[in-house]
């Protein structure tokens, strides 16, 4: 068959980019068009998202496509999940959307509990209870009696907003709504029992569609500023992490294989046909997430990538020198074992730290642990804490769905990390297939390519993927080590 040119935006909490899809009908390769920062901007007291400038950047993207390519089949744009903005009666946005790590809205929690408690609220929605999900955010918005809340005709997650702006259809996208922690996963449609107990107007939650569901084309007004053809608008899986697992390149389904994002933070996940919604979820600290194709992702997040991250800038101020990621790979691998370890899911860990380095130190200290005292020894600390903390969760995961895992997908930035890839087979004795980075564009385009009629289902465009990718096997050795080790990190917990 003649090639097609999909076009994909990606836009991630800190970065995003559009890229098109070249597919051939049995595999595709992307041709990054646009990059672009996503940098929040706090005001007044408040963080937000600068929309109209990431909405500048889509219709660069845009653009720049049309210039290019001179056929795209259709579009479509993922972003991260729990964000919201609001709409007027005249179809204008009332304010920049709040972002989830904005304070206000990550102390309203308590006062929410007091309507719906914290298992109620579980029981009705299988989410994880986070305090940036969207439904404090609305909450807040409602105890402040803001104009955003008291004049909400449309409650738009955040690639809905886009898709608003770029069509004029208001619609929700099942998987990012439900990060608002107000959707049931059965009916997959708006809960009533919780909006209407919380005062949210019921008619500013618009009809909610599946992945893979056409928006509409791009407007008028669009075509004629940017000077293109209309192009087809299609809901992929619109949060990000749902598009990245549905991108994964595993073809064929199966039981004992579980799945993991790895980037700056890390997502442990098996994907089922429905819902576990009972006590021992609720206490595990696993929860459900809404999926493609009617899939749920039983998941748990944790700090990933993060710690080294923060450690890495501290190092560079200090050394004044350029340290590369493979210099740190190399100085934990190189380095031997002092047997301490951090729990990455401490709040200490999770926070933007000036000197990561430094908490580290302090935490070991106050454990009763051997204390890190050169780069090497803190980045081997942090590589083994990680791998044990996969293996914590993996095993968890195990206990509660009753499953024996023999392989680990990994996906995401992480996976760069080959002794990070190496060290967590090591560690859960599961083979590991790592790669590629970005699943979730994957996610998205196949998505386009289901609307399309290319492929039937995700199975099939789960082959698609595997035809177009990179993937690196790595086998558990050392075993023994790992036991030891892990029999010393749950002393720790």
């Amino acid at each position: 068959m003649a090639s097609k040119n999909y076009l994909v935006f990606d836009f991630g909490a800190s970065n995003g980019r559009a890229a098109v899809a070249n597919f051939d009908g049995k595999k595709f390769d992307f041709d990054v068009i646009h990059r672009f920062d996503n940098i929040p901007v706090f005001a007044a007291g408040t963080l937000y998202w600068d929309f109209l400038r990431l909405f500048g950047e889509l219709k660069t993207g845009l653009h720049i496509a049309s210039k290019k390519y001179e056929d795209i089949q259709s579009l479509g744009i993922d972003t991260w999940g729990v964000d919201f903005g609001i709409i007027d009666k005249n179809g204008k946005l009332i304010s920049n959307p709040i972002h989830y790590r904005d304070e206000k809205r990550n102390s309203i929690c308590d006062q929410l509990y007091k309507i719906i408690s914290k298992k109620e609220l579980f029981e009705l929605t299988g989410c994880a209870l986070v305090s940036y999900s969207g439904i404090f955010n609305l909450f807040a918005l409602k105890m402040q009696d803001s104009p955003e809340f008291l004049n909400a005709s449309k409650f738009l997650m955040m690639p809905d907003l886009f898709n608003y702006f770029l069509t004029g259809i208001a619609v929700n996208e099942y998987t990012d709504a439900h990060t608002s922690l107000m959707c049931n996963p059965f009916t997959k449609k708006w809960e009533a029992k919780i909006t209407e107990r919380l005062g949210f107007p019921s008619d500013i939650f618009c009809n909610i569609i599946q992945p893979g569901t056409e928006v509409g084309f791009l407007q008028k007004s669009v075509c004629d500023e940017l000077d293109l053809k209309p192009v087809k608008v299609i809901a992929p899986a619109s949060h990000d992490t749902p598009s990245a697992i549905a991108g994964i390149p595993v073809p064929n389904e199966s039981s004992d294989r579980a799945f993991m994002s790895i980037g700056t933070w890390g997502i442990n996940i098996i994907e089922m046909d429905s819902p576990i919604i009972n006590s021992e979820i609720f206490e595990s600290g696993f929860a459900n997430e809404a999926g493609a194709e009617g899939k749920t992702l039983l998941f748990k997040n944790f700090v990933g990538m993060w710690v080294i991250q923060q450690c890495r800038g501290r190092w560079l101020k200090e050394e004044k020198k350029e340290i590369s990621w493979d210099d740190i790979m190399f100085a934990a691998r190189d380095t031997a074992s002092i047997g301490s370890f951090i729990n990455v899911d401490e709040p200490v860990f999770m926070l933007n730290q000036p000197d990561m380095p430094k908490m580290i130190r302090q935490y070991c200290s106050e454990k009763n642990q051997q204390v890190p005292q050169s780069l090497s020894q803190t980045a081997r600390v942090i590589y083994e804490s990680l791998a044990l903390k996969v293996k914590h969760d993996i095993k968890i995961l195990e206990k509660i769905t009753a499953k024996k895992f023999r392989y680990l997908n990994m996906v995401g930035g992480g996976t760069k990390d080959k002794l990070l890839c190496q060290w967590v087979a090591d560690a859960t004795g599961l083979t590991v297939f790592a790669g590629p980075t970005e699943t979730t564009s994957i996610g998205n385009l196949l998505m386009q390519l289901k609307a399309a009629g290319e492929i039937k289902n995700l199975s099939e465009g789960r082959q698609v993927s595997l035809n177009s990718s990179n993937v690196l096997e790595y086998k558990p050795a050392n075993i023994s080590y790992w036991d030891g080790q892990y029999s010393k990190y749950l002393k720790l917990l």
